[in-house]
């Protein structure tokens, strides 16, 4: 009888436990709802989703989302272009052609680069890679959305490569072992049937390291600048929408006011941007787990 009443306070225990997360959930989806609320109560939605300006800081206001969203897609899509084929490649080698020894040892080496904190990164990107940059493209600006769509990808690049080797090692011998009694070279079995087997595993993988690069923050502060620009060329400065909240969140805007309340609108839009992703990845391992 003893052991059961304690059986029963531990699971409640623990339902307690998981409880927090989702409470955490629902506290931040709430208060990003009733903020953004009171922003548009102050500003139509029309002038936030068709205005081409976002000058909220300045004498003459405007709240056009759209430089922000240029700003963070043309970074993610800087950093995805780094980070997909270097990790996707990584994978493979890890996967179909190391050694089990070499592999234990570059795995772990490898995912040390999502250990680093992300300000390095912004000032490796700021002193290091934009100087470089710019013995090739003399007209790069000192803050430019190039540099840093560069070092964020270079970030990504564990989470690309760790869970595509996790899927590509979760194909089945038996599929590569018909493939080579079909006569098919290594090369011709892993991009005809590993990868194509492993695909739902592999896009999860691209999908959650555009969630990540959508919601970096350091790196684009201090590399891209700060400069709401409607822009796709890379060689500009730029903000992104996480950099603006931190432009914001530094104290110099006081709360309460309608800048400042800003942020919160942002906020929500960059919050159904990531949401979106992480349920397309999630169905994504789903269907891969199947």
């Amino acid at each position: 009888m003893r052991a059961k009443w304690f059986d029963k306070l531990v699971e409640l225990l623990l339902l307690g436990i998981s409880s927090i997360t989702i409470l955490t959930t629902f506290g931040i989806v709430a208060i990003l709802l009733y903020e953004s609320f009171q922003f548009f109560l102050k500003v139509p939605l029309k002038d936030f989703l068709l205005d081409t300006q976002w000058t909220p800081l300045f004498y003459e206001k405007r709240f056009g989302i759209w430089p922000l969203v240029a700003g963070t897609f043309l970074t993610s899509l800087i950093a995805m272009s780094v980070s997909i084929p270097f990790g996707l490649f990584i994978a493979i080698y890890l996967s179909e052609y190391a050694r089990e020894r070499t592999r234990r040892i570059l795995k772990p080496l490898v995912e040390i680069l999502a250990g680093v904190p992300t300000v390095v990164y912004g000032y490796f990107a700021l002193l290091t890679v934009t100087p470089f940059l710019k013995t090739f493209i003399p007209n790069l600006s000192g803050f430019n959305a190039l540099s840093a769509g560069i070092v964020m990808g270079i970030m990504i690049i564990p989470i690309i490569s760790s869970l595509s080797d996790d899927a590509m090692r979760a194909v089945p011998n038996t599929l590569r072992e018909a493939s080579y009694a079909l006569g098919a070279s290594k090369f011709q079995t892993i991009f005809n049937v590993v990868i194509p087997t492993a695909f739902s595993g592999i896009a999860s993988s691209f999908i959650l390291g555009i969630s990540r690069a959508l919601g970096e923050t350091m790196i684009v502060a201090i590399a891209a600048g700060q400069k709401p620009n409607l822009t796709l060329n890379p060689l500009e400065p730029i903000e992104t929408m996480t950099a603006y909240i931190v432009q914001v969140s530094l104290g110099d805007v006081p709360h309460g006011t309608l800048e400042f309340s800003t942020i919160f609108a942002v906020g929500f839009m960059l919050f159904l941007m990531t949401l979106f992703f992480n349920i397309l990845a999630y169905f994504l391992r789903k269907r891969s787990a199947l």
